[in-house]
């Protein structure tokens, strides 16, 4: 790991080099690291959001780019090497900077998915998830249903929050146990009302580290 800018580091994976964007706060309570959506970026509306609500309850953040993107590329790579990448980048924080805190994992879209699958690897005390992406649209000319991805949503074992646009396109998840869904204003951008967003994950964050 090596630092390639103040508030940057540059985390090798097996899957080549991913960027972290830190924010660090004064004696942080926990640490919250979010992915990105498969072809966006870490500058992403509700990413801001949920970084703001962290920040403002006393948590660090990291925003972690995924070796594809800081190569320079849009398409994303196979669930697979997100997967291992994602974890070789959580652990590597853990390391340091991270080092005693507990960490939630989560991201936005597809990097909520990936949060999911890792949850148990990562040692994850939390997952956020923004603009789940439950049921991908149906493709024109499809002759079944596409597939859901409730089987991953469901992985984690420990608390979840999902912050939802009531228009997504992906669908709408169910609370059920310990996973709590915030429906907020908008699709699957979440950029219509990033205060709903920001209040959401600030609340949720507050009482899972106040029973952690």
């Amino acid at each position: 790991m090596t630092r390639a800018a103040a508030g940057v580091l540059e985390i090798a994976t097996p899957h080549g080099p991913a960027r972290a964007h830190l924010h660090a706060v004064d004696a942080p309570r926990a640490a919250l690291v979010l992915g990105h959506g498969a072809g966006g970026g870490v500058g992403a509306p509700d990413l801001v959001a949920a970084t703001d609500a962290a920040l403002s309850a006393g948590v660090a953040v990291a925003l972690v780019e995924q070796p594809y993107r800081v190569a320079g590329r849009r398409s994303p790579a196979p669930a697979r090497q997100l997967d291992a990448a994602w974890i070789a980048v959580v652990d590597a924080l853990r390391a340091d900077p991270l080092a005693g805190l507990g960490v939630v994992c989560g991201g936005r879209s597809s990097g909520a998915r990936v949060a999911c699958r890792t949850a148990a690897e990562t040692a994850a005390i939390g997952v956020v998830c923004l603009a789940f992406p439950l049921v991908p649209p149906q493709r024109r000319n499809a002759t079944a249903p596409a597939p859901s991805r409730q089987d991953e949503l469901d992985l984690p074992e420990v608390p979840v929050l999902v912050v939802q646009g009531e228009n997504d396109r992906f669908g709408m998840p169910e609370p059920d146990g310990d996973r709590t869904v915030v429906r907020v204003r908008g699709d699957h951008r979440l950029a219509s009302d990033r205060a709903a967003v920001r209040a959401a994950v600030g609340e949720w964050l507050g009482a899972l580290i106040a029973r952690s």
